[in-house]
């Protein structure tokens, strides 16, 4: 069992923000070997969604008001450290980004941005697919709404 905490930008701790960095670069540019500009400059506008064990960062994603990524509140950067993976963390931290464009946001149509080999898994969560695939930083995307 992860715990979730939702914080704007201005409220994550310094060691937060380290730990998220952290398991970001170690999932999305060690792990998938892939060179990238994760620090976009957008972190300030999201709102992150953060699961803890053991007051370990083992789960995160940020998501977006309609406007701020796409015309659809968003959810990115969606990532579970690969020793955490087989307990599935990845609903839990799904499921409580989706909770929070509604509790904050106020919305429900939810725009994402998914990595081709995961479309089964966010067909679980009832996102599916909208458009073409397309590479982003040389890895296969597709873009999928939940409604």
């Amino acid at each position: 069992m992860i715990d979730i905490k939702v914080k704007p930008f201005k409220d994550l701790t310094t060691q937060e923000l380290y730990d998220i960095l952290q398991l970001r670069s170690e999932v999305f540019v060690v792990e998938q070997d892939c060179v990238y500009q994760d620090i976009d400059g957008k972190d300030q506008k999201a709102l992150h969604i953060i699961g803890f064990k053991n007051n370990k960062v083992v789960a995160y994603t940020r998501v977006f008001k309609p406007g701020d990524y796409f015309e659809y509140a968003s959810i990115g950067r969606v990532v579970v450290s690969d020793k955490e993976r087989e307990h599935k963390y990845g609903y839990d931290i799904m499921n409580a980004s989706v909770k929070a464009i509604k509790s904050y946001y106020n919305e429900t149509k939810i725009k994402i941005s998914a990595q081709v080999y995961l479309k089964r898994f966010y067909n679980n969560l009832e996102f599916f697919e909208v458009g073409e695939e397309y590479l982003e930083d040389g890895i296969p995307h597709v873009g999928m709404i939940r409604t």
